[in-house]
């Protein structure tokens, strides 16, 4: 049934595609964005079809009289709150940034107020991170909701204390549900993040690429299958509930490059800044699928293949 949508952070690269996948199924969208404009990567099919709200999620003074009132006109059944401070080295070290809390925590906060204005009938999906999750080993790399949370940065901080915000709402009659997301990617991401930093320089330069490490073990997802999932969620999730959203494969970053290097250029000279083993927690996914049904569809190599033809055409290359 179709229903009316309202995503923050819509302009940003999941809410782009989470908006392309709602328009598909027959959704109606309203965006927020900071300052109501769309971004230069922003996704065309969704610039025609959404309006944005202009909403500074990290701004004490919320929604103007204005804003209020469009987004009560359009009244919002559903809401998937994915604006974020997303990049990790972003948001600080350690100890969280002030914006970082700003947006991260306090921003959560401003939009379940908001959807307790609204009305009980009123879903939530709040986007987490599997950085919420204590260190793990490489004997141990697989992680279910039940597994010690304790992040090492400040990013896993924040989106720790943003779940503790949806927890307080869903204890007060709001009905929310968590995603824990792990590490996703495809067409239109941007550097810092792994593979459209490597892209990016397979498209734009001719030197050396620099790679952090290929050493890295990961979870990584293509973007369009997570957004998938956030849709199951949010119709068939339990409230209260944290979701792990992954592919549960583990991946070494050195794979992931050499299939990039497959599509790009297999003679391009590779330098690794900090070779070393590094484990990032792999996705137990079992509520996810019990809940949904829903499984990742696009492989590994169509999304590495995908995102570099988007980074030639954006070079004003071909792909090959």
């Amino acid at each position: 049934m179709p229903q009316r949508v309202l995503i923050t952070g819509v302009t940003g690269f999941a809410g782009g595609y989470l908006a392309e996948h709602l328009l598909e199924v027959g959704h109606r969208v309203l965006g927020t964005s900071p300052d109501g404009a769309w971004l230069e990567t922003s996704s065309q099919a969704a610039r025609g079809r959404v309006e944005l709200v202009a909403w500074d999620l990290g701004s004490p003074g919320g929604l103007s009289d204005a804003q209020r009132r469009r987004i009560e006109l359009f009244g919002p059944e559903v809401i998937y709150h994915l604006a974020a401070v997303a990049v990790p080295a972003d948001c600080g070290t350690v100890d969280p940034t002030p914006l970082a809390v700003a947006v991260n925590v306090d921003g959560t906060r401003r939009v379940l107020q908001l959807a307790a204005s609204l009305g009980p009938e009123v879903r939530v999906l709040f986007v987490s991170s599997s950085h919420v999750y204590a260190p793990v080993t490489a004997t141990r790399p697989t992680v279910d909701e039940h597994a010690p949370l304790g992040p090492a940065g400040a990013y896993g901080r924040t989106k720790l204390l943003a779940e503790d915000e949806v927890r307080r709402y869903v204890n007060r009659g709001g009905w929310a549900v968590i995603a824990r997301a792990f590490q996703h990617t495809g067409p239109r991401q941007l550097p810092p993040l792994m593979l459209p930093q490597w892209a990016s320089q397979f498209a734009c330069g001719r030197g050396p690429v620099l790679v952090q490490t290929r050493d890295a073990v990961i979870d990584l997802s293509d973007v369009r299958d997570v957004v998938r999932a956030y849709r199951l969620l949010l119709e068939r999730g339990r409230p209260g509930l944290a979701y792990n959203v992954g592919s549960g494969v583990p991946r070494r970053s050195g794979e992931v490059l050499e299939l990039l290097r497959r599509v790009a250029d297999p003679r391009r000279a590779v330098k690794e800044l900090s070779p070393g083993f590094k484990q990032d927690p792999i996705a137990d996914t079992a509520r996810l699928r019990q809940a949904t049904g829903w499984r990742p569809c696009i492989p590994l190599e169509q999304t590495v293949a995908d995102t570099w033809q988007w980074w030639c055409r954006r070079a004003g290359g071909r792909a090959v």
